[in-house]
Formats: structure tokens, sequence, C-alpha cells
């Protein structure tokens, strides 16, 4: 503890609404500096001030698109594990974490056994300990039910057979109350009656993300997780939405839809195993940060390590790529390996 970091305590002490609506009194605008705070998985009454800095990056350092969309980012990432070295195997989900006295030293796929020296996961936290037998999990069914997630969603992707007006590549829709919306992930779990959403449309900067003439858009509206995912009820908020959606920009859409595919709760279960459907990880209230979140290596397990949202530092794209950078450098010093005796002696094994 230090000087300066005792001057900082206020941004721990606080919260960003109180900062936000000190500093602004315009209500939108205090709503537009709210709103990101939502998928770090809390209020904005109980996320920590320090958190402010989701704005600073927004507005101090800029939105940014890689072309071709989000999927290049993996791509990039691939591309430089495999000239690395690395050998990626996919569509081979995994069964079990072998052990060995106390040691993580295989996975076992439908593919068959695969040997290690480390087993590092970034699957959902949850999910990799029940590949562990009970009593090597390091988090009870009770810890993780008491823990605060951040959001699900129900996602809509969707193409149009024409330009659409009044919209930018990023926009967001304030015509209902966004503290009702938000008691309805936080407070007490439901539908939300009038959802609060989020619309992103890549071909306003991204020519190739749709045809000449056509739009290509995804909307989002943010759930609790652990919802009921039904058909029916994505088609309800579909036409809910959609029909905000017209009205406000005032434009018939709907009978311009080329195309359309859902995404919500039972999906991130499906093909994430992620907890109760959570599309953020865990939130980053002040109870939940830093070291007060899951562990980057097993305490009951050698050789185990985590990455990814729901341990340090939190949920988002680049707070995982930080995760994987902190966790890389923790099983270096471990091993303690030179970068040398990193491609000589250590095996990886990538499992999601």
């Amino acid at each position: 503890v230090t000087a300066q970091t005792i001057k900082k305590l206020g941004q721990f002490v606080s919260t960003i609404k109180r900062d936000v609506r000190r500093e602004f009194k315009n209500n939108r605008l205090a709503q537009i500096l709210e709103f990101p705070v939502l998928f770090l998985g809390a209020k904005p009454s109980n996320t920590p001030s320090f958190y402010n800095f989701m704005n600073y990056a927004d507005f101090g350092l800029g939105t940014f698109h890689p072309e071709g969309g989000m999927y290049e980012v993996i791509n990039g990432i691939k591309a430089l594990a495999e000239e690395l070295g690395v050998k990626i195997k996919t569509n081979s989900a995994v069964k079990e974490i072998r052990l060995d006295n106390g040691k993580a030293s295989a996975v076992v796929t439908d593919d068959g056994i695969f040997q290690s020296d480390i087993v590092l996961s970034g699957a959902d936290y949850h999910h990799t300990e029940t590949l562990l037998p009970e009593k090597f999990r390091q988090y009870s069914e009770k810890y993780w039910s008491k823990r605060t997630f951040a959001p699900s969603s129900l996602l809509f992707y969707v193409g149009f057979n024409k330009k659409i007006d009044r919209v930018d590549h990023h926009t967001l829709f304030f015509d209902v109350d966004f503290d009702i919306h938000a008691k309805t992930i936080y407070d007490d779990p439901a539908w939300p009656e009038e959802p609060l959403f989020y619309a992103s449309f890549p071909s306003k900067t991204d020519q190739d993300s749709a045809p000449d003439g056509m739009e290509a858009g995804i909307f989002l509206i943010p759930l609790a997780p652990g919802l009921e995912d039904t058909p029916e009820l994505r088609e309800e908020y579909f036409n809910i939405i959609m029909n905000r959606f017209e009205n406000l920009t005032d434009q018939e859409l709907k009978k311009h839809v080329l195309f359309k595919e859902s995404y919500c709760v039972n999906d991130f279960i499906e093909d994430y195993n992620s907890y109760k459907g959570n599309a953020y990880g865990m939130a980053n209230t002040l109870m939940q940060t830093a070291f007060l979140r899951p562990k980057l290596r097993s305490k009951k397990v050698k050789s185990l390590y985590f990455t990814g949202q729901l341990t340090v530092p939190g949920p988002g794209v680049p707070p995982s790529l930080i995760s994987g950078k902190l966790v890389a450098d923790l099983v270096i010093k471990d091993l303690k390996l030179t970068d040398k005796g990193i491609n000589q002696n250590l095996s990886y094994q990538l499992n999601q």
C-alpha cells in the first residue's frame, strides 16, 4: 500500500453509476456511459468505478473492427500459433482429465488419449472441473451457484436485402427503461417485458460483410443466465425488437429480411458448456475482482491451469487474451522454462 494506491481507493469504494451521475446530468448521456457495464456482469450501481476505463477505451482509444469480422482475430491467433509449432486439434471434445499422483497427465477425448506435461483449459471453468474426480475440484456447486454471472444474450444474425437508413455500425436504443431491464437480469431473473437492445451493422464499415445493396445486422438482447429458452420465445422477441426498430428508424424492414438465425442460452450451453448459458463469464463486482476470482492455477491438481473470462482479469475478448498471457507467464515460471526450453521440452494440449 502506497500513497498513490490510497488515492485510488475511491475507484473501488465508489460505483460507476455514482460517478457517472455526478458528472453527467443528461439522462441519455448517462445511459450511454452506463450501458457497457452490463457486459461486465453487474448493474452500474454494483460495479466499482475502477471499471470506468471501459468508457475511456470506447471514446478515448476508439472502437475497431477487424476486416472480415471477429473470426479473423481467431484466424490470426491460429496462424501465429502454428508458426510457433503448435498443433491444433478441433472437433474433439474432452471427456476426462486424467491424473497421475495428483498431477494432470492426460486428456481423454473421443479420438483417444493425449498425454501432456500440463493441461491448460480455456473452456468454461466450471465445466473443466467436472472433468475431474469430485475431490480434486477447487470450487463446489454451491460456490458457483452463489457467484454473480454476467448476462447471457439472445442474438439475431440477420441479412437484409436492402440498405438500412439512420443507423451506424454500432447503434444503441434507449427508448425503454434501462434500470427495469437490468432488474430482470440481476434482481428477479426473467425475460424482460420491454427489452433494451443493441444493434450492430458491420456492413456499414466492412463492405465485404454483405453483398452490394444489402445489409448485415446483429441484434443483441442481454438476458439473465439460466432462463428458459424456446423457439417460440426467440420468435416473440424478434418481432418485439423488429417492430420497435422499424418505428424508431421510420422504415419497413421485416419484409426485407433475407436470412435470420438466432443464438441464445441453450446454444451457449451446447457449444461452450457455458455455466447456465452465460455469455460473458463471471461478473466483475467488487467481491469478484482480481484475486477474488477463480485462480489461474489449480490448488488441488498439479500442472492444471485455467484461462478465459471466468478467471483473471474478467469478461470480454481483450481481458481473455490478457488472461492467456498471464497464465502463459505463470506456466513458464512454474516449470522454470526459457524460450528455448519451451520449444524443446513442453508439449501443449489445447482443449475447449
